[in-house]
């Protein structure tokens, strides 16, 4: 088997290591600070940080011309204005363990559109990979007592996860093409940009800022939340474009699925979670995948 890991390879799996990091510093300030306050606080910290980053690093603002400029804004609020408060919306009403399953719907997606729109295809071992790796991913997100919902609140809440990984694989696509051949540090910071000016809106039509200003006022774990958007919003993200502007998308979606695997082990490590054996069954899986997806 002749293994390549390069640049883009790097980067797709350290977005997800990054991203399982920061789920479970957010698993510990989601019990006091709402989702929807963590999400914008998330996004804020995350343009303070990418901001400077483009100033020093990114050279001049680059002219996107008009339908550039058009994506980039597009997939901002598409990819995370919107596609974050469906995902928010799924949560509350499916529960953690079921949004999980759902959510492994991205990479797929991501396969799907880049064949359709950007004419990747997948090779053999990379579509072995791919089963190994939405295997494992599976199983180690489901939960045989999952909480009990309604069948209305199962319906919306499906629809919704599915419209929320949808939408994130079709906003990064979206800018694909800019990030291979513009300044990626300016893309990364105008799309974040556009995404946050999205939330604000939204915040300010349903005029929650008093809902907001008096949980932000409570006491939080803000060392836990201030780490978690760093990784989430900033380093995670800056990783997960630069593996979409190595390599092929669907390469890229494929090894960002290992989050789900990364995150179990974490929680095991520092939540003190039972690791069972159908878990580590998901986890071997998992590694498989990536090594024939890596085989690709």
């Amino acid at each position: 088997m002749n293994i390549v890991f390069g640049w883009g390879e790097f980067f797709s799996i350290s977005c997800a290591l990054g991203w399982a990091f920061a789920v479970i510093l957010f698993r510990k300030s989601g019990e006091t600070l709402p989702a929807f306050e963590l999400n914008l606080i998330k996004n804020l910290i995350g343009v303070a940080f990418i901001l400077p980053t483009a100033l020093l690093l990114g050279g001049t603002v680059p002219d996107y011309g008009l339908s550039g400029w058009l994506l980039v804004i597009g997939s901002g609020i598409l990819g995370v204005a919107v596609a974050d408060y469906f995902y928010l919306r799924a949560l509350n009403l499916l529960g953690a363990g079921r949004t999980a399953i759902t959510a492994s719907l991205y990479s797929p997606f991501v396969i799907v559109l880049s064949m359709l729109f950007l004419g990747e295809s997948l090779g053999p071992y990379q579509w072995v990979g791919f089963v190994f790796v939405l295997g494992g991913i599976l199983m180690v997100s489901w939960h045989k007592h999952q909480t009990e919902v309604t069948p209305a609140d199962l319906k919306k809440g499906i629809a919704f996860a599915v419209a929320s990984v949808f939408l994130m694989a079709l906003g990064v696509l979206m800018v694909k093409e800019i990030l291979e051949t513009q300044s990626f540090y300016w893309t990364v910071h105008w799309r974040l940009v556009a995404g946050l000016g999205g939330l604000l809106v939204f915040t300010s039509l349903r005029r929650e800022w008093p809902k907001i200003r008096e949980n932000i006022h409570k006491p939080q774990p803000w060392l836990a939340i201030a780490t978690g958007s760093f990784l989430a919003s900033y380093l995670s993200m800056m990783f997960w474009l630069a593996g979409y502007k190595l390599i092929a998308a669907t390469t890229a979606s494929m090894l960002n699925e290992t989050a789900g695997a990364f995150i179990v082990l974490l929680a095991w490590w520092f939540l003190k979670e039972p690791l069972t054996r159908r878990k580590l069954m998901g986890l071997c899986l998992t590694a498989i995948g990536v090594l024939f997806v890596l085989n690709g």
